[in-house]
């Protein structure tokens, strides 16, 4: 049978010596190996294992629910989210409410790259929407990102280095191996109707699609924010305020951003 991997996590109750040592031995003894291993809040601890046998992770479960220094909080297949948190030290921010809402603040580059990479990596139409203040490293993570998974990119409009708005692209940037990084206020406020039917050929395409400021692009386009698979929120420090008050249809702070 093939090791199935697994992520665990609990909630250290009575933080004495020797406690990881204690459930490392209990691992060993099921015949179930640590994959990696952190802390991932505040007194608790996450970490991935593999196993061959489902009923060793069952068995493991019943007797960690049954220990009172500890508090078993999840056991189950691992999610991005719970990889992530072990690679970092850290769970990304997710809304409670809008599941498919994720914060970030500046500080925290190295995880939302990381966390980007991910989704980029899988193939098939994604949607994800950015929002975020000028220069708070939007476009700059979005590149990255691409760079970690692999992957080329291709601006249809940006203006990381002065305005770009591509009314076409060349042959080998028609691909669904592509990121294609779309500025939602300059290509539906600032573009020509040849460029907005390349945005419309391109969002039909079976690939990754990145929209900054998605609400603006949501509030001039027949798309919706329900179309997005994912929205990330990208803040220079917790509580800065996101707003869009400065858009207008000549130039603003938005366009160096």
């Amino acid at each position: 049978m093939e090791e199935k991997q697994w992520y665990l996590e609990y909630q250290i109750n009575e933080n004495r010596p020797g406690l990881l040592g204690e459930i490392a031995s209990l691992l060993g003894m099921l015949q179930i190996n640590i994959v990696t291993i952190n802390g991932v809040e505040h007194q608790r601890r996450g970490m991935l294992i593999k196993s061959k046998n489902d009923e060793a992770i069952m068995r493991l479960k019943y007797i960690l629910e049954t220990m009172d220094i500890i508090t078993l909080r999840k056991i189950r297949e691992p999610k991005l989210r719970d990889v992530l948190a072990v690679r970092h030290g850290r769970y990304i921010e997710r809304d409670e409410d809008e599941k498919k809402l994720f914060r970030f603040v500046r500080a925290e580059l190295g995880l939302l790259v990381d966390f980007m990479a991910e989704l980029f990596k899988k193939d098939g139409h994604r949607l994800v929407g950015i929002r975020g203040m000028p220069r708070v490293g939007k476009t700059e993570s979005v590149v990255a990102a691409s760079v970690c998974a692999n992957k080329r990119w291709s601006f249809l409009s940006s203006t990381l280095l002065r305005q770009t708005i591509r009314s076409q692209l060349a042959d080998d940037e028609l691909s669904e191996d592509h990121i294609y990084i779309i500025d939602g206020i300059v290509s539906t406020m600032r573009a020509s109707e040849r460029h907005q039917m390349l945005v419309s050929e391109i969002m039909r395409l079976p690939a990754t699609k990145v929209v900054e400021h998605p609400d603006i692009f949501v509030r001039e386009t027949e798309y919706s924010l329900d179309d997005f698979d994912y929205i990330i929120e990208l803040r220079s420090e917790e509580g800065e305020k996101i707003t869009y008050e400065a858009v207008e249809s000549g130039f603003s702070s938005f366009d160096i951003s």
